[in-house]
């Protein structure tokens, strides 16, 4: 009807200049490429200005790229296994024309299953936060698409995510994202010329000023944190920082020149973040779904270690303890010993001490591996080799 054509985007009337054909996705399987958006586009009241266009048929909305980008902070019309890189008729496709941003996925195939057909369907952002999935060309019921190989859905999702001292790496920090949202299509609603459109609820970041956070009867659950000048639920992307100065404590019968009064005082870099994990898994809130993990393991470790800088710095000017200088003593002095064997092994191999060494080898070194989970399609980062300075992630199936 008029209704549904009103919500799918012409990519073929638009204007050539604003519509561009993404070579590398194009032309690729299992990889994404990061776009920045000409305006700032609100995602649970987040203001995003990049976005990443995977060529599974998602949007990943999330800062930090990692691996698993199919587990949560998406925006994903229909997530599949999808290559376009199977047909010279398959692209990937977006439109940018300053109040709206569309990707399409136009005549793409699913890998390994290319006798199904092609699909073509495109996932809309509107600069007001109003998201529209619009499907053209769905060619067999999506609950045939295998998920084996890459999972199979279609909704939105967001996480905040958490950086605590990693317990196996010294002066480091280990990443930990949470999903706090999801909203799940029913994938068998997902037919030829049908679309979805979510509608943005207001959100208590869009608040600011303290007597609009509180009073507002749109939005539920909002506190006002004076330190950070920010109205939140304290779930959202803040999450982290929100804790750190100690906003989650206050009292909702504190009025805002209370908390104008007593806020003078921010929490230590090294603030202790333990009660976070038993808040997320006990909250009850509305806007939670059953559970905050995932079927692709939305709790993702990863270490950064270049963030060792927020640990606390030891105190200046501590004495150094004898047994300190001699356990530096003793562990140069056994580097250097073991130095000296390698040398003196290798350039005397037929050596007693040579021939020890080589007859005791281990047939098979240990190597690192990961799991070979199914359902997960995972994903690393990689810099183009041509001069277009826009990030580029390729997908690599465990």
């Amino acid at each position: 009807d008029a209704r549904l054509r009103g919500l799918w985007v012409d990519m073929a009337a638009a204007n050539r200049s604003q519509v561009k054909i993404h070579g590398i996705l194009s032309n690729t399987h299992r990889q994404a490429s990061r776009i920045v958006l000409s305006f700032d586009f609100p995602f649970y009241g987040h203001l995003l200005r990049q976005v990443t266009i995977a060529t599974g048929g998602f949007i990943f909305m999330g800062d930090v790229i990692h691996r698993m980008l199919t587990a949560t902070q998406y925006v994903a019309p229909l997530m599949a296994n999808f290559n376009p890189s199977f047909s010279r008729n398959s692209t990937v496709q977006y439109l940018d024309n300053g109040t709206v941003f569309v990707v399409q996925w136009d005549k793409v195939y699913l890998q390994g299953k290319e006798d199904m057909g092609s699909f073509t369907f495109q996932a809309a952002l509107h600069s007001t936060g109003r998201i529209v999935f619009g499907y053209k060309e769905i060619p067999v019921p999506v609950l045939q698409i295998s998920a084996t190989q890459h999972p199979v859905k279609a909704g939105l999702s967001d996480a905040f995510m958490i950086l605590n001292p990693s317990p196996d790496v010294p002066e480091s920090r280990r990443r930990t994202i949470y999903e706090y949202h999801r909203v799940e299509l029913d994938t068998s609603k997902i037919t030829n010329m049908s679309a979805v459109e979510f509608t943005p609820l207001p959100t208590c970041l869009q608040h600011q000023s303290c007597e609009m956070c509180v009073t507002s009867e749109l939005t539920f659950n909002c506190s006002w944190c004076h330190v950070l000048q920010r109205c939140s639920s304290g779930f959202d992307r803040y999450r982290e920082e929100w804790l750190s100065y100690g906003c989650g404590q206050k009292s909702d019968e504190k009025t805002c020149e209370d908390l104008a009064e007593g806020d003078h005082y921010s929490a230590p870099p090294d603030s202790s973040f333990s009660p976070l994990d038993e808040d997320v898994t006990t909250s009850t809130s509305s806007l939670f779904i059953d559970s905050l993990t995932t079927e692709d393991d939305t709790k993702l470790n990863q270490y950064a270690g270049s963030e060792g800088n927020s640990l606390p710095s030891k105190k200046a000017g501590a004495p150094i303890h004898t047994g300190t200088i001699v356990g530096i003593v003793l562990a140069v002095l056994l580097i250097a010993a073991i130095i000296l064997a390698g040398i003196y092994i290798n350039s005397h191999p037929t050596s007693n001490a040579a021939l020890f060494f080589i007859e005791r080898r281990p047939h098979h070194w240990p190597a690192m591996k990961f799991r070979n989970h199914t359902n997960h399609a995972t994903y690393s980062e990689v810099e183009p080799t041509s001069q277009e300075k826009e990030g580029f992630v390729e997908a690599e199936q465990c």
